[in-house]
């Protein structure tokens, strides 16, 4: 268990530089198939997939790092991007709101800096430390 607490930053990190690199490398997957004269339309289904496998790893990496915090700003700050991120990434499926492509990046970069934050501030030896009396 208390691997688990130790690594959920890393991992919420990894996700988030991840997904980070994803969107930076959707416009180029899309110029490089316009400019191909092949078969398709649109991203293959594996990579619009990706998305939602990012937002799942972000949500139980946020799960379990809000769990071992003592910083009682950073729940709903890691919260509150996630949710902003998962917001985006349906508008872009549901095309609800003309939200410009960068948009996604703010949360992205506020995960990643959330869990590196959050990791160098709480650093555990024991199952006993850096957990949240409040």
């Amino acid at each position: 268990m208390i691997l688990i607490k130790q690594k959920s930053d890393i991992l919420g990190t990894f996700a988030s530089s991840l997904c980070l690199a994803h969107c930076v490398a959707t416009p180029f997957l899309f110029l490089a198939q316009a400019s191909a004269v092949t078969c398709c339309d649109g991203p293959p289904t594996w990579w619009k997939f990706m998305d939602y496998l990012f937002l799942a790893i972000s949500f139980f990496a946020i799960f379990w790092s809000i769990k071992t915090t003592t910083l009682k700003w950073m729940k709903p700050m890691l919260w509150l991007s996630w949710s902003v991120l998962a917001g985006i990434i349906l508008n872009e499926k549901l095309e609800l709101l003309a939200i410009p492509e960068a948009a996604i990046y703010i949360p992205a970069i506020a995960l990643v800096m959330l869990h590196l934050y959050n990791r160098k501030h709480c650093k555990c030896a024991t199952d006993n430390c850096c957990v949240n009396e409040g």
